[in-house]
């Protein structure tokens, strides 16, 4: 078969932009950090009620300005989780898991951002720099009560 040579360019070009851009896709999720999820921390979804730390939800203090939240997600609502006030600078560790189907946590305005599935532990670290009223709300469309599933978070002073 006989290439013209502008086909042959283009062909090279064309095969050199594609390694290249996955080369730098695939460096930067590894520099990043960017992993798929491990099977590390699972549970069974109907026993999350009687896991720790799945059956004392909420927010608690760890250490001098870092915090872990621990929330389950379940038919339009983050159980259990009220009242959500943490310092300004302070560092949030978020534990989530789900008891039925496929739930998301975002908080607009940062980078938390993920997908919770039912049987894995969810970990995301944020550490929130401004004050103000957030958002933690579900992005992953979960039946008819989705768009009211969603938790105020206040930085404070």
């Amino acid at each position: 078969m006989h290439f013209h040579k502008f086909e042959k360019i283009w062909l090279i070009v064309g095969s050199g932009t594609l390694i290249v851009f996955l080369l730098i896709i695939g460096i930067n999720a590894f520099a990043m950090g960017h992993t798929p999820p491990s099977e590390d921390e699972i549970l069974n979804p109907r026993e999350v009620d009687t896991t720790p730390p799945f059956d004392e939800p909420g927010l608690k203090k760890v250490s001098e300005n870092e915090y872990e939240l621990v929330m389950v997600a379940q038919a339009f609502t983050f159980e259990s989780v009220k009242d959500l006030k943490i310092p300004k600078g302070a560092t949030v560790h978020f534990k989530v898991t789900s008891k039925d189907v496929v739930h998301g946590f975002q908080i607009p305005k940062t980078n938390v951002n993920m997908m919770i599935t039912p049987g894995h532990v969810n970990s995301i670290t944020h550490t929130f720099d401004e004050t103000g009223q957030f958002l933690i709300l579900c992005n992953e469309y979960c039946g008819v009560g989705h768009q009211a599933m969603g938790v105020p978070l206040e930085v404070i002073e």
